[in-house]
């Protein structure tokens, strides 16, 4: 099956951002989040969408 959610880390290496501001797409609704519990994962089709992949 393939990944649907990834976690911010992983968002922040694919983007080549760092953790402020990604959580700053995430406030501004251009990446898309999925909280459970505490954790914070980030659909990977809005993080492809960022980066201009097609997939």
């Amino acid at each position: 099956m393939e990944q649907l959610l990834v976690g911010v880390k992983d968002a922040c290496q694919a983007l080549s951002l760092g953790r402020t501001k990604i959580f700053g797409l995430l406030a501004t609704g251009h990446l898309q989040r999925v909280k459970i519990g505490r954790r914070t994962l980030i659909t990977k089709e809005s993080v492809e969408r960022l980066a201009g992949v097609s997939s």
